[in-house]
């Protein structure tokens, strides 16, 4: 990937923000797009989602005279103002002046009705064991779902961090153990992937000093995991932009003979080749900056140089997807208490216009 392919990325998605079709080149993501023809929307307006961690600088706070929302209350209802319809939930809790005591469930799912909106999952606790306890531990997070109203429940991380064949099997083991429970209540028990669940799996070649694998047949730890679950257990939320910062860490591995094999990480095929298997999106934009580790700086959707229209065009089931607006640094502090809202204004604009 180069500048100049960086740039033609941010020129297609002007254009589209712009509701223009054209002739899209070689995207952000690697592979050629087709011409977009026509002006249909890319996400339906009752798909339009976001994660409350971008804000949650404002659901924490306490009551202050700046004039910005704050509390489940003030911001569900910027937010259902905004335009958004879906909520994905980063946590339950807000600042206890607010009712001088901690909000409910039940109440939150009465702040969801009265705006409109919907929850459509959350980053919850998935148990790292298998134990009568965790179990139980897990009926409650499941109970909590319930009680507001989600299609899907997950996690904002890996199933597991490790690197090694064996952590991953068991991982397997553990989420369709609880994939199946989730099922049993109708939803969707889902994992959501930062850049490290795309790295290489060590799975072959010369075992070191405890007896695990120290190189790789080049299959990537998460397609290695997508390919062992039961698809009717479980489910997957890319991010977007951390799949994008994989492709541009995670190019190189060392094959059983020992030799240096090329493979560039592609999210949209990965998506495309099970996009059922793919409910959620984080919908988080990056601008290219070869001097980051990361490959990118995180931005308002719409003003970065990952390509979204292409994204969201190419990857199969139309209308079927649920991406939700995040961005990490969202929050202003003190200095800018309203920023994470304006963000989240600004961002949704751009989703709503992205036309394919």
């Amino acid at each position: 990937m180069n500048d100049s392919q960086h740039g033609m990325s941010r020129r297609r998605m002007l254009g589209a923000l712009a509701g223009v079709a054209g002739a899209a080149a070689v995207g952000a993501t690697g592979l050629g797009s087709p011409a977009l023809a026509g002006n249909g929307v890319l996400v339906p307006p009752g798909k339009r989602g976001i994660i409350l961690y971008s804000v949650r600088d404002r659901i924490s706070a306490a009551p202050d005279a700046t004039g910005v929302p704050y509390g489940f209350e003030r911001v569900l209802g910027r937010i259902a103002e905004i335009g958004y319809k879906e909520v994905e939930f980063a946590g339950y809790t807000q600042h206890t002046s607010i009712l001088g005591r901690q909000i409910t469930p039940a109440e939150i799912r009465k702040i969801l009705d009265d705006n409109g909106l919907r929850a459509n999952g959350s980053h919850a606790s998935i148990p790292g064991t298998v134990t009568p306890d965790t179990i139980a531990a897990f009926e409650q997070t499941l109970d909590t779902a319930e009680i507001l109203g989600m299609t899907h429940i997950g996690t904002g991380s890996d199933p597991t961090s490790s690197n090694y064949k064996a952590d991953w099997d068991a991982a397997v083991d553990r989420w369709n153990t609880f994939g199946e429970m989730a099922a049993a209540r109708g939803l969707k028990l889902y994992t959501h992937n930062h850049d490290a669940a795309y790295n290489f799996l060590l799975d072959s070649g010369p075992l070191d000093g405890q007896g695990r694998p120290t190189r790789s047949s080049g299959v990537r730890k998460l397609e290695y995991f997508i390919a062992r679950t039961n698809p009717e257990w479980v489910w997957f939320e890319m991010d977007i932009y951390w799949a994008h910062v994989a492709q541009h860490r995670f190019r190189t591995y060392t094959d059983p003979d020992g030799v240096t094999r090329t493979s560039v990480f592609d999210p949209l095929a990965v998506v495309a080749a099970q996009t059922i298997r793919f409910p959620l999106f984080h919908a988080k934009d990056g601008a290219f900056n070869p001097a980051s580790s990361a490959g990118y700086d995180m931005v308002p959707l719409g003003e970065g140089d990952i390509d979204y229209g292409n994204f969201f065009a190419n990857m199969g089931a139309k209308g079927y997807h649920n991406p939700m607006w995040e961005q990490d640094n969202a929050p202003g502090g003190a200095a800018d208490p309203g920023r994470s809202l304006r963000y989240a204004e600004v961002s949704y604009q751009h989703m709503s216009r992205l036309r394919g």
